[in-house]
């Protein structure tokens, strides 16, 4: 959808120059068009039922955070009259108003394709989200006694007036625009009710002849609506589940809270605000403090940067709400029916298995089976020998593709039974983001109150997790683990652990080096891949790495890994050089390589020289792309796809012909800026043979997927990939799947 602006000739005298912002996409641009790539997926009929509306959800969960953080910048941008052009010549404001542009259509969209096209379906399968206007007097009289019962108590209206200034809004929130006139005096008046987040935002209501209506539970934010909703059908008939959204249960019940008034008007909204962190880590005397105030300003929030309506609300009321919020119409996006389609994510709970994806297990891999389940406490079995997932590593080299193996059995064993083995003297790893209940976390607090050396290095600031963060780095503290917060400046993104074990040749070193964080619950919805090695170069750059991170270093030089922001953009460069070389001698050249993002302008400037040099280069990119395809002489022998499915493409995975002699690497770290200067990453080799063809095999799978698979064009436009007749379909995902079975 997006189109690339057209620029000055990129020619420097006879020679062209790859820095011209022709050839770059814009960064926000491209991050919109991914998300329209999620939407799609709500767009597809061949995608589930329940499942179309997940990506409804995830498309409004992106859009929410991409305004709190993104948006928020750029307008931080406009009013400190910043003017610095992008790499692809757009100023702050150019930004704006094309996301502006872009965005207005595709949320009319979303909304137009859910009330038109997958609410009738939703009926057709027993699940009523209903109007209030289209209940029964009975289904009434019962929310009319809910609203009495259990929100009516919760509710707090706030009048607008000389005496009353307008009320602070809060992020995320939606509210009610009540207009009301006073009987006695005929003035009209404004007031604000906040639909309150405590309380679920779908109601379940009963049938006709049905239980009493107090038996009836609710479908929660947090927590889908869920069989006991259901109205006790007969086992014979279709299983029915009508819901309402609670703020349409507020409205039609407004005289509880305005008594002896006259109610003329009421109207829905929803605001974003700024979220972003800013701290000043150089100088914080206590960085952990420092966050926990900026996140108590984040609940209340920075500046307003955009204001959801629905379509029919009038001109004077949306006017006096957009002046309060100060926002321009730009921000103001209206939308016919419901609001905060993220909370639908809820239904994905109902039992109706045959409107999702077919369920998936995580397979334990076969040299993992042996071992038995994942134990709490090994030391605790009587007298049976503990299972060894060490003997398993000092065997051969591991690797392992979540959510295809499980987790919980490799990488969670990993660290569960290092807490409990006597040998084990040492612990160290990193923790970016990390599960509220998380087996990981209570692994190392065991460990340590068994008297091994635990360091910890927990990344504070891990955006919108850093609550969650500040929990576990509190707990760890106090069972005496080392817990240390990063590096001044630098996030610490890298998913790294080691285990040091005394053995009978010495002490030896087991790694794990992972691409996904050490979360169980995004370990089932995150294509990740690690490396389980005992590789003694491996252990000492990672020895020397948590050395850089909890002390005093200026290490320069490491033996296998590529670190950031040491030396990590210098061995990418010299990695995609030589392959230029290689094929300007003769010899030919490939790179394949996936990621997250690739945003980073050197690196594209030098994949564009690599193009040039014949260098046939496949890459994989999820989300944000700044490299421009296909365009004649520049990068005509560039292909750029992404993958968008059932499950979040988040391995990064790097391949090198490098003549014949190949090389693969994996990582933490995508080719942006970020990553490359103001990130702590690491990227380590894979060396053995068999599972470097492990992962050029993965990555051929994915380049011939032809159902979840998007072709990135010039013109900065995706095209999805069908397959000729419909029926020969190859989904990756479903391909890996039906791999790791058997």
């Amino acid at each position: 959808m997006t189109k690339t602006k057209k620029n000055k000739e990129a020619t420097t005298g006879d020679e062209l120059n790859l820095r011209d912002p022709q050839y770059y996409f814009n960064r926000e641009l491209s991050w919109v068009e991914f998300n329209y790539r999620v939407l799609h997926e709500a767009l597809d009929s061949r995608t589930p039922l329940l499942e179309r509306l997940k990506f409804l959800a995830i498309f409004s969960s992106n859009l929410d955070e991409f305004f709190m953080v993104r948006v928020a910048g750029l307008k931080q941008q406009v009013e400190a009259k910043v003017s610095s052009l992008t790499p692809d010549g757009r100023t702050p404001q150019q930004q704006l108003d094309d996301i502006s542009d872009l965005l207005h259509p595709m949320v009319a969209e979303q909304h137009r394709h859910f009330e038109q096209e997958i609410r009738p379906l939703l009926v057709e399968h027993g699940i009523h989200i209903l109007d209030y206007m289209d209940l029964n007097q009975e289904q009434r009289t019962y929310l009319q006694h809910y609203f009495e019962e259990q929100i009516f108590p919760v509710l707090t209206p706030l009048a607008v007036d000389p005496g009353h200034p307008f009320p602070y809004i809060s992020n995320l929130s939606l509210n009610l625009a009540v207009v009301i006139k006073d009987p006695e005096t005929d003035e009209e008046l404004f007031a604000r009710v906040k639909v309150p987040k405590v309380l679920p935002r779908f109601v379940a209501i009963p049938e006709q002849q049905c239980d009493p209506p107090d038996s009836f539970g609710v479908a929660s934010r947090t927590e889908s609506p869920r069989d006991r909703n259901a109205t006790g059908n007969s086992s014979n008939k279709q299983k029915q589940w009508h819901w309402v959204a609670l703020e349409q249960v507020i409205a039609h019940n407004l005289e509880a809270l305005f008594p002896g008034m006259n109610i003329l008007e009421y109207h829905p909204f929803r605001i974003t605000r700024n979220a972003s962190l800013e701290v000043e880590e150089d100088e914080a005397d206590d960085l952990l403090l420092a966050i926990e105030q900026e996140l108590r300003k984040r609940r209340f929030g920075g500046s307003v940067v955009r204001m959801e309506i629905q379509s029919d609300m009038p001109e004077p009321v949306r006017e006096m709400v957009a002046r309060e919020m100060s926002l321009d119409n730009k921000d103001i996006y209206e939308v016919e029916g419901l609001l905060n389609l993220r909370d639908l994510m809820g239904f994905m709970d109902l039992p109706l298995p045959d409107l999702k994806d077919p369920p998936w297990s995580a397979v334990i891999p076969p040299r993992f089976r042996r071992l038995g389940e994942v134990e709490i406490d090994p030391s605790q079995r009587d007298g049976e020998e503990a299972e060894d997932i060490f003997g398993l590593i000092r065997q051969r080299d591991l690797l392992l593709h979540h959510p295809y193996q499980s987790f919980a059995a490799t990488v969670q064993r990993f660290i569960t039974q290092a807490a409990y083995d006597p040998a084990v003297l040492a612990i160290k790893m990193t923790l970016y983001r990390t599960s509220g209940d998380s087996p990981i976390v209570n692994a190392l607090i065991a460990a340590a109150e068994n008297g091994k050396q635990v360091a910890v290095l927990v990344e504070l600031k891990a955006r919108f997790d850093e609550e969650n963060n500040i929990l576990w780095a509190r707990k760890l503290e106090k069972v005496g683990v080392h817990v240390v917060y990063g590096l001044v400046g630098l996030k610490t993104h890298t998913k790294i652990a080691m285990v040091v074990r005394r053995e009978d040749e010495g002490i030896r070193r087991y790694v794990h080096i992972g691409t996904g964080n050490y979360n169980p619950k995004t370990a089932k919805l995150y294509t990740d891949l690690g490396l389980l090695t005992c590789r003694e170069d491996l252990g000492a750059d990672l020895t020397d790495l948590f050395n850089f991170l909890t002390g005093y270093s200026r290490q320069r030089s490491y033996r296998k890994l590529l670190v950031a922001p040491v030396n990590m953009r210098d061995r990418m460069s010299s990695l995609i050089q030589r392959e230029i070389e290689h094929s300007r001698n003769g010899y030919g050249g490939r790179i394949v390589a996936k990621m997250n993002s690739l945003v980073d302008p050197k690196i594209i400037a030098l994949l564009y020289e690599a193009s040039q040099a014949g260098v046939q280069i496949d890459l994989v990119v999820r989300g944000i792309c700044c490299l421009r395809p296909g365009v004649p002489g520049i990068s005509d022998n560039i292909r750029i796809v992404s993958i968008v499915g059932r499950f979040l493409e988040h391995s990064r995975i790097f391949y090198f012909h490098n003549c014949g002699e190949e090389e693969v690497f994996i990582g933490s770290a995508d080719w942006m800026p970020r990553n490359l200067n103001r990130r702590v990453e690491a990227i380590t080799p894979v060396e053995d043979p068999d599972l470097a063809k492990d992962l050029q095999e993965i990555l051929g799978i994915l380049l011939a997927d032809n159902r979840q698979a998007w072709d990135l064009q010039p013109d900065g436009s995706y095209v999805q990939r069908r397959s000729p007749n419909g029926t020969d379909e190859q989904s990756s995902q479903r391909i890996l799947m039906e791999m790791a079975l058997q």
